[in-house]
């Protein structure tokens, strides 16, 4: 009677990995959101399946019905609830595993989103001169350049302006009193494509006390996306430069002009094949 009871006690090999994966989901999961509001929901779901578990195994047909019910509708509702939450973790996802982001990178070159990064050599002399004005001027400003990645969430929170780029369109649109001066400016296909952008802000930590907003947001998007971003300090004037997480601030107008070369004008995939070959 007693071994029988407990039959579904009996555990395989299978049954042993099938538990780990579970419970390194969890625990991956359990990482997402502490400290956040959904970390009550988080375990009020564990324990739901929990309860789910113990009344299958206890062949309970009323109770696993009803908890199966349950959790069926309560994963829908979690996923319309939490959406802003699951796509910050599937983007967090893609940008944390290289072999994903560089294969994503890939795909959309091939086609033909990659020539986003592409910035004329004429346009990097406008960028450089406005950048230089505004250091001189002690005027913020933050650039973001769009590569394969989509920023169409981006611009949709900014208005778009759809214009030519130039170094007095640039700098009228970051002037102190232009309503379009805060936030952050997209651009892309050779064209300034928004303005007023708001971007995600870093969570990290090791961010020195001197950098302001501005650049945890450069730092935040260039961490998400492959997006390349110049900031210009509205209190010191300084200009950085920020990829991948990192920032690097520039010397010089020249210093600012070779990387955006680099970087945009297509001239680093050159110097890489000229030194391969």
């Amino acid at each position: 009677m007693v071994l029988s009871f407990l039959d579904f006690m009996h555990i395989s090999l299978v049954d042993v990995i099938d538990m780990l994966l579970v419970a390194v989901i969890i625990f991956l999961a359990f990482r997402w959101i502490r400290g956040s509001s959904a970390f009550n929901i988080f375990i009020a779901v564990i324990s739901l399946c929990v309860i789910s578990v113990v009344v299958s195994a206890l062949n309970m047909r009323l109770m696993t019905a009803l908890m199966k019910t349950l959790l069926d509708v309560g994963v829908i509702a979690l996923i319309v609830i939490f959406q802003p939450e699951v796509r910050k973790f599937l983007i967090s996802l893609g940008s944390r595993y290289k072999l994903l982001s560089k294969a994503g990178d890939a795909f959309a070159k091939s086609f033909g989103r990659g020539r986003d990064a592409v910035i004329g050599s004429q346009e990097v002399n406008e960028i450089v001169e406005a950048c230089r004005a505004m250091s001189r001027d002690k005027v913020g400003a933050l650039i973001v350049f769009r590569g394969s990645s989509n920023l169409e969430d981006i611009m949709n929170t900014g208005d778009r302006v759809d214009a030519l780029i130039s170094s007095r369109l640039i700098r009228n649109l970051f002037f102190k009193n232009s309503p379009l001066h805060d936030g952050a400016m997209v651009i892309g296909r050779n064209r300034i494509l928004a303005a007023r952008c708001t971007l995600p802000i870093t969570e990290r930590d090791d961010i020195p006390a001197n950098y302001g907003m501005r650049h945890k947001a450069a730092v935040g998007i260039s961490e998400k996306t492959d997006a390349t971003v110049i900031v210009v300090s509205e209190e010191t004037g300084e200009v950085s430069y920020i990829k991948s997480g990192e920032i690097k601030t520039l010397s010089s107008a020249s210093e600012l002009h070779l990387i955006l070369n680099r970087s945009l004008a297509g001239d680093e995939d050159r110097k890489e094949k000229d030194n391969r070959n």
